[in-house]
């Protein structure tokens, strides 16, 4: 009996062995492999934008088998906005509703930044970009309740799996569309419109192959 309890414990703790070597060898695997961040190519950086190398982010976890890496482009002036770019890498790719939950999640967090979100506001839809991705977007009204007087700002996220690289790609833009501080009554949705636009106009009838998202190179 004694030598039977012993050869339990023994295939334990070689189970236990085999599954460290196994997710060992998978982290080493995946740190190996270079993860391909999407982004808005240069000649798509006009009027202003250029990235935002200090919002530069990136990090993994699990012992590298999930890993992240975000780009942030700007553009400053009395309407400023802003394009991020992040892509993930996991163990398994996110699913649509993964990928839409990341997505509000991400945006809820602007919240934390003086960023009110009207969610009456709400509309998604689908589209197809450049890179003849399929994806899901989800736009909001809002506020910058940062700034005094605030003002009104228009809300982007948009996702998409990228089979190819192996990725997950989570974009969020954000347009300032007043000028209260400068008395200026007029909205101005020129950024909006450079963000979100492209060659069929499926976005508030924005038409032009040059907008940001839809330029994202992800492969």
């Amino acid at each position: 009996m004694i030598w039977k309890g012993g050869a339990k414990e023994n295939r334990i703790y070689v189970i236990i062995a085999v599954f460290i070597i196994v997710v060992v060898v998978f982290a080493v695997v995946f740190s190996g492999r270079q993860l391909m961040s999407a982004y808005v190519p240069d000649e798509f950086l006009d009027e202003g934008w250029s990235e935002n190398l200090v919002e530069r982010d990136s990090g993994s976890q699990f012992l590298g088998l999930e890993s992240w890496y975000s780009i942030t482009y700007k553009i400053d002036g009395n309407y400023p906005a802003s394009l991020t770019v992040t892509t993930f890498k996991t163990l398994v790719m996110m699913n649509e509703n993964e990928l839409r939950d990341k997505t509000i999640e991400t945006i809820e967090k602007a919240l934390e930044r003086g960023i009110a979100i009207d969610t009456i506001t709400e509309f998604t839809g689908e589209r197809v970009l450049k890179n003849e991705h399929k994806t899901m977007y989800i736009i909001y009204d809002g506020n910058d309740t940062s700034k005094d007087p605030s003002e009104k700002i228009k809300i982007i996220g948009e996702v998409w799996n990228c089979g190819a690289s192996g990725t997950s790609i989570i974009c969020i833009g954000v347009a300032q569309i007043t000028d209260n501080l400068h008395n200026n009554m007029e909205l101005n949705t020129t950024y909006w419109g450079k963000i979100v636009r492209d060659e069929n106009g499926v976005i508030d009838d924005f038409i032009g192959e040059d907008g940001l998202i839809y330029n994202v190179i992800c492969h």
